[in-house]
């Protein structure tokens, strides 16, 4: 009986040695979640300082963005044209000067070679037809050639204009016959006629007969021909 006292006693003892050790390591556990709590709190804090860094950032992206917004496009005003006004040419001293006419509908005048040559610089067809190239020179350079200017009170339809080649002695080598297209009223038009007598020959263009058309051609216009005469 004393033995199992004394037994008891002693694991009574033992018992009360071992307790506080074993509370104390019970304990210790309780300081640990207070550090993970602090640092969580840290971790939360730079989560903070990043997401303020992040909104400093959008905060200066949105100050260019209005700086941007701000500058105005300088808006170019057009001065209006100024509106021209054309006023109609005026209409030349009629008759022409120099010109010709045996019944006041018809006038018409021969160009001396000065002023065939400055109604040529105005007038393409003009310059075209005294260009024109026979066995590689002018037309009129290699043939006898004359002109007529002509213009017509009321205008024509189209023109017919004949005239003969004749030398010295008005004997006749050949007929020019010349169909142009249509004039307004006092439109002057020069004509070139060209025969195809050799220049050498020094044959000339006379006896022009002028006819102003009101009617439809009945021939091919513009249309050259040239009749020599049968010897």
């Amino acid at each position: 009986m004393v033995t199992r006292l004394k037994k008891f006693l002693v694991i009574l003892i033992a018992f009360t040695l071992l307790t506080p050790t074993a509370m104390a390591a019970t304990k210790s556990p309780t300081p640990k979640p207070t550090a993970k709590a602090t640092a969580k709190a840290t971790v939360k804090a730079t989560t903070t300082a990043t997401a303020s860094a992040k909104a400093s950032t959008k905060a200066t992206t949105t100050a260019k963005a209005t700086k941007k917004a701000v500058v105005k496009k300088k808006v170019v005003k057009r001065k209006p044209r100024k509106k021209i006004s054309l006023s109609p040419s005026p209409r030349p001293n009629w008759p022409l000067f120099g010109f010709k006419s045996d019944d006041g509908e018809i006038w018409a005048k021969i160009p001396t070679a000065e002023e065939l040559i400055g109604n040529a610089s105005n007038n393409k067809n003009l310059t075209r037809e005294l260009g024109r190239l026979v066995d590689g020179v002018p037309v009129c350079e290699k043939y006898s050639c004359g002109a007529v200017q002509v213009a017509s009170e009321n205008g024509c339809t189209w023109w017919d204009i004949t005239a003969n080649v004749s030398d010295s002695t008005k004997a006749i080598f050949g007929t020019i016959r010349r169909t142009v297209g249509t004039s307004e009223p006092r439109q002057m038009v020069t004509v070139l006629l060209a025969s195809q007598e050799d220049i050498a020959k020094e044959h000339i263009v006379t006896g022009i007969n002028i006819t102003c058309h009101h009617d439809t051609p009945d021939t091919k216009v513009p249309f050259t021909q040239y009749f020599p005469v049968e010897k």
